[in-house]
């Protein structure tokens, strides 16, 4: 249970699926039906969809790059939160637009896994929320070319595992596949 008093809300929180971020990404087009589904049926709830997008030198404010994918598109009023950070918190409004709303549990989708999403899962805990990640609804493109060591499937494969496993006192980080992500879940 969250550790943010009268918080008892969920919103929907999705990260950086952006055309410059997941046009190479593992299960591209699975994972974004994921989300959309998991966008439909928040909305149904009345639950908060958030939209989080980053930009930097390279994926400027406005580009091509920068926009949401096509599949995804916010309803009016559904609050966007710009961000220069791995975290969606660091240096952004995300907790007022939490706050505002109620918020002390995030149901997290989006990219990628190895950074972005691992780094706003780690922001929520550590800030008092509970963090469920979609074990389907989230992933990263080949990065081994870079150096990394494991392949996009491994990546997701172990943040899912490792993140089933995320608590800190009074709050709890889980994974559940889209079927079973429970909007009514406090």
């Amino acid at each position: 249970m969250t550790t943010l008093a009268d918080r008892p809300n969920t919103a929907l929180v999705v990260v950086d699926v952006q055309n410059g971020v997941v046009s190479g990404a593992h299960e591209r087009d699975l994972v974004v039906a994921n989300i959309n589904t998991l966008v439909g049926r928040a909305r149904a709830a009345d639950v908060p969809v958030v939209w989080v997008q980053h930009s930097d030198e390279g994926m400027t404010v406005g580009s091509e790059d920068w926009q949401l994918v096509p599949e995804l598109s916010p309803a009016d009023g559904e609050p966007r939160v710009r961000k220069t950070w791995g975290d969606s918190f660091e240096d952004t409004d995300l907790e007022v637009v939490l706050a505002q709303r109620g918020v002390g549990r995030l149901v997290v989708t989006g990219a990628q896994t190895d950074a972005c999403i691992r780094s706003t899962l780690h922001g929520a805990l550590v800030r008092g929320y509970d963090a469920t990640l979609v074990g389907d609804g989230h992933t990263t493109e080949d990065l081994r070319e870079w150096g990394f060591p494991v392949s996009p499937e491994q990546s997701i494969a172990y943040t899912n595992m490792y993140w089933s496993w995320a608590s800190a006192p009074g709050r709890q980080g889980t994974v559940t596949p889209t079927a079973e992500v429970d909007f009514s879940a406090g």
